[in-house]
């Protein structure tokens, strides 16, 4: 029950205070002082109004339960009078005014510190993904959740701490008014218990509103992204207006959902005053006309209550717009615990020397219940050139990327150095390793720091124009008006096929890495730029432990070995020569390339 109530009413409570900690009931005590500090200021009315009818005179009893604020006064010799009830008066009230600058302040600070906390740890989550889990993500979903979000759970944040504010000053002013009526403090009470009814219909339509608005986010996130990715395809083919169409109606979707929520919104807004003020009218006939109280102490705890009962309202319309985004909220913490769960284990062995050898032993490897890789044995040489053919989905590229260090090994044994691969600290690897895919990494800077990958000084500089000179890139750079400090655009929009495998290459070599893997990296270009490609890969035999995926056989000619691969086996693995006379497939894709 008490979980249950904990998970309801304080799960939101729980996920502030695993970022924020203590200060999330710093925030809180603000709000117990500021409400204390303006109830005792009200409070100072009661010897005002007592004194027009007792010709100026004050005592300590005209507070009732309270008079212990009059007794403080004369405890430190004060007397009193008009004058200094005035001057207590506003003493209360400055300090009132301080404290909510100060809680103003500290509230802000702490959102800032909130929402950099939670950038970071997601930044952080999202690269110790395990890439296994990464390639079934949500990519729109990814991305909304690390952008448009995060500024909805800022949204979150702030509105419900000013709720949660609200909600203690409420009951500040309740536990005053009790001590001076409790009477009328009861019975405004159940007024403004009775108000929250009429709003949970309202509360709870516009939380379905916002889990819905924050899935629609997530779907128009992931159309962009493939609209800015596949726009060359979507501009060439005409099918930009007909794409449009598409992302207009998710477009459409969003605004139903925020109309609905802001329509909600104001009809809260729009019903707080007269909901409050019948219920101070009601509570004061019924006081006066059938319960025979005095109006004295009835304008004060009013005075009170209404104060309450504005916060009430106040508190309301917060949690409100709380609601609204708290399907951004519950998203962030599924986001979150999504990251934990597939979080890529860590191990403790540092890989500090060069890798002499790689070894696969009876190696499987599932998607689901799908097999995809099963008993692999293979031995990899320091320097060795190996390349990998076969059908496409015959498990080449799953089988180099469980080399990389990409996909983890569900059965059998990888060796990299005769360690483990489930004992070494994978970043240590995979610092060694350069990768180079079909669709080369091109990031929007300058040429200097897609090579350099933002570094910079003088040493930097040599080791650059080493790079890009291997890789063929030199002429190329210097016929360029700004050079090396070329812009390259999005995704290297002004690029040739070719410059960009270029860059790339030359970006691994600049990296002094052992292992240079290229998955289908030349399969899209033409022919004479794959040949010029193809001989710079050449050059670098002998010097790097190159793993190549191809469907091309010119490209893996000069292989020392081939891996023939067959619905996630190894058929045959051999030179070029050999495996003419030894794989019946092999030969006939040869012939069919004429190679």
């Amino acid at each position: 029950m008490v979980k249950r109530i904990i998970k309801k009413y304080f799960d939101s409570l729980a996920f502030y205070y695993s970022y924020l900690g203590y200060r999330v009931f710093v925030i809180l005590l603000f709000s117990l002082l500021v409400g204390a500090l303006d109830a005792f200021g009200l409070a100072m009315f009661l010897p005002l109004l007592k004194m027009i009818n007792d010709a100026g005179t004050v005592e300590p009893e005209s507070l009732g339960r309270l008079r212990f604020l009059l007794d403080f006064l004369q405890d430190l010799g004060i007397k009193l009078n008009l004058l200094t009830i005035l001057v207590f008066m506003a003493v209360l009230f400055f300090f009132k005014g301080a404290m909510q600058y100060l809680a103003g302040v500290y509230r802000v600070n702490m959102l800032q510190w909130f929402v950099r906390k939670l950038r970071l740890q997601n930044i952080k989550g999202l690269n110790n993904l395990a890439y296994k889990h990464f390639v079934s993500a949500d990519i729109g979903r990814i991305q909304n959740t690390l952008t448009g979000e995060v500024d909805r759970v800022a949204i979150s944040f702030s509105n419900y701490f000013i709720a949660m504010q609200f909600g203690v000053m409420v009951i500040v002013y309740m536990a005053i008014a009790f001590r001076l009526d409790p009477q009328f403090a009861l019975l405004v009470t159940a007024g403004g218990v009775l108000t929250n009814f009429l709003y949970k219909n309202l509360y709870t339509n516009t939380k379905g509103a916002s889990r819905r608005l924050t899935g629609e986010n997530n779907i128009f996130q992931s159309l962009i992204i493939q609209n800015v990715a596949n726009y060359k395809y979507l501009k060439a083919t005409g099918s930009l207006k007909k794409y449009a169409e598409k992302l207009q109606g998710s477009v459409l979707k969003i605004e139903k959902s925020n109309k609905k929520i802001g329509k909600l919104d104001a009809l809260l807004v729009a019903g707080r005053e007269p909901i409050l003020v019948s219920v101070v009218v009601v509570v004061i006939y019924v006081q006066t006309a059938y319960l025979g109280s005095d109006l004295g102490p009835i304008i004060m705890s009013l005075l009170l209550f209404y104060r309450a009962l504005n916060y009430l309202m106040q508190m309301q319309a917060r949690w409100n717009k709380f609601l609204s985004v708290s399907g951004s909220l519950e998203n962030m913490k599924a986001f979150g615990k999504e990251l934990r769960a597939n979080k890529e284990k860590k191990s403790s062995i540092i890989l500090k020397e060069s890798i002499g050898s790689l070894k696969l032993s009876r190696v499987s490897f599932h998607y689901g219940k799908a097999t995809v890789l099963k008993n692999i044995n293979l031995n990899i040489s320091k320097n060795e050139t190996l390349a990998f053919v076969g059908e496409s989905g015959s498990g080449k590229t799953t089988l180099v990327n469980i080399i990389a260090g990409l996909l983890p090994v569900d059965d059998g044994e990888y060796y990299i150095n005769s360690k483990e691969s489930k004992d070494i600290f994978l970043d240590s690897f995979q610092k060694k390793i350069g990768y180079i895919t079909q669709d080369p990494v091109i990031f929007n800077d300058t040429l200097f720091n897609n090579v350099t990958f933002w570094e910079e000084d003088e040493e930097k500089k040599e080791r650059f124009w080493n790079a890009v000179n291997q890789a063929a890139l030199g002429d190329f750079i210097e016929g360029l008006a700004l050079k090396e400090q070329t812009i390259l655009g999005n995704n290297g929009v002004n690029l040739s096929g070719g410059q960009k495998q270029r860059i790339s290459i030359a970006r691994e070599l600049y990296k002094n890495v052992e292992i240079l893997i290229l998955d289908e990296a030349t399969s899209a270009l033409d022919s004479e730029t794959e040949k010029a490609i193809q001989k710079n890969i050449d050059q670098l035999k002998g010097n790097f432990t190159i793993l190549i995926v191809a469907h091309r056989i010119s490209t893996i000619k000069n292989a020392d070995r081939i891996v023939v691969m067959k619905n996630g086996e190894i058929q045959f693995v051999d030179n070029f020569q050999n495996l003419l006379a030894k794989s019946e497939y092999f030969k006939r894709l040869v012939e069919l390339q004429e190679v």
